[in-house]
């Protein structure tokens, strides 16, 4: 029979919440909620990013790969954990943090398209308590999207590009230079990626499939378009969405639950939620209003 105490640490370091099966690619969130303890893991294929939610600073005591850390953390300082490097972590009251863990593969993959460096040359280096608003902010967006699960895979996909740019830029030992690119899209770009959106907008439009269009890295791609339009490709889909919504909101006989699905959104209440962000009213009282101005 298993220690009993032994069970209850191993329980506790289950995540509250979790990306695991929300298809999210190249990335795992996790957000936790330990009482006082300690652990050890070692991820062979993902680097490792921690951010604190410790309303109140955490004494901890780290150990990665034979180096040594001890002081607190509080809300918002990072710990950066390479692939391939044993952790191991003891602290003394309750800790909050959520975790990101980004595939090594994937890296190498945005050092290669995005910023023309060898990968085999990069190496991630291992931080114990850094700040970086950048890597914090993103870390909030993605926890905060898998709390409300708003966004979409567009908006994901986005998130993980623009942070394993800062990750390779910042906290590797080759720190490569971003290329940096003058004006936007040409038109035929982008009306190209304008048709193939509204054509598409009832399915799960990938950065990849943007990308691939005009064949650049995803990076490039979101970056030009923002130059072009204002707002980033996660943002412009989420609007025409729901412009079609309006549209199809007018016709009485439809039911919410199929403009949901028609406009690309998985449930009734994932298009009321986006509705009432844009609209501040949602689908149900947008009808009502059309009716009572005809």
């Amino acid at each position: 029979m298993k220690n009993p105490v032994k069970q209850q640490i191993e329980c506790n370091n289950l995540p509250i919440l979790s990306s695991q099966d929300r298809g999210w690619e190249n990335i795992l969130v996790e957000q936790f909620q330990h009482p006082a303890g300690e652990g050890r893991t070692c991820y062979t294929k993902e680097h490792a990013i921690c951010i604190s939610l410790a309303p109140r600073p955490v004494r901890l005591l780290q150990n990665k790969g034979g180096k040594v850390y001890a002081g607190l953390y509080g809300k918002g300082d990072i710990s950066i954990t390479p692939a391939e490097t044993a952790f191991f972590a003891r602290w003394d009251s309750e800790d909050r943090f959520v975790q990101i863990r980004i595939s090594s593969n994937f890296l190498q993959n945005i050092a290669r398209e995005t910023l023309d460096t060898n990968p085999d040359c990069l190496e991630v280096i291992s931080e114990f308590k850094t700040r970086d608003p950048q890597i914090e902010s993103i870390g909030m967006m993605l926890l905060s999207e898998l709390q409300e699960n708003l966004g979409g895979k567009l908006y994901i996909e986005s998130l993980v590009n623009v942070l394993a740019v800062n990750l390779l830029r910042q906290y590797s030992t080759t720190q490569p230079r971003l290329a940096i690119y003058e004006g936007g899209l040409n038109e035929p770009q982008l009306l190209q990626v304008l048709e193939y959106i509204n054509e598409y907008l009832e399915r799960e439009i990938k950065l990849a499939d943007l990308a691939r269009l005009l064949d650049m890295s995803q990076f490039h791609f979101s970056y030009l378009f923002k130059r072009s339009l204002g707002i980033p490709p996660y943002q412009y889909l989420l609007q025409q969405r729901i412009e079609r919504a309006k549209q199809l909101l007018k016709q009485k006989e439809r039911s919410i639950m199929d403009i949901a699905l028609e406009c690309g959104f998985n449930s009734h209440s994932h298009l009321s939620k986006q509705f009432r962000q844009f609209t501040s009213m949602t689908p149900k009282v947008y009808r009502a209003n059309q009716s009572n101005t005809h």
